[in-house]
């Protein structure tokens, strides 16, 4: 362990800063994507820890995969100028850019359905 002892935190000092619980840091210790150290039983992380669960809680927000995260975190710690993980990034991002207009373009559809069919509810409950 090369950290120095005043940047380790506690498991409760980081879900609180996160706006996680105890239990997501765990989920993702156990799928490998974070690894805390252990002072006895007790799980200490350490910045690198915080700014990977950073990475990854922004990862799940913008609708990433856990299996992209988990490469996009690999491609970071392999490629130091980040060339490989712009890459896939900027993949993905257009991905799911497509796939979210997509689901907008589904979404106005039924919207303009449901109009439709509330106006035609409405008109002959007016009748």
């Amino acid at each position: 362990m090369n950290e120095r002892q005043d940047d380790l935190t506690g498991i409760q000092d980081v879900s609180q800063a996160l706006g996680v619980s105890a239990r997501t840091l765990r989920f993702y210790e156990d799928k490998g994507l974070i690894e805390p150290c252990r002072i006895g039983t007790t799980r200490v992380y350490t910045r690198r820890d915080v700014a990977r669960m950073q990475l990854i809680l922004r990862g799940k927000r913008l609708g990433f995969s856990l299996r992209d995260i988990e490469e996009f975190l690999v491609l970071y710690d392999a490629d130091p100028q980040h060339v490989e993980q712009m890459r896939a990034l900027a993949e993905r991002c257009r991905q799911r850019i497509d796939d979210l207009q997509q689901q907008q373009a589904a979404i106005a559809q039924t919207l303009e359905e449901l109009e439709k069919i509330e106006a035609q509810a409405l008109e002959r409950i007016a009748s």
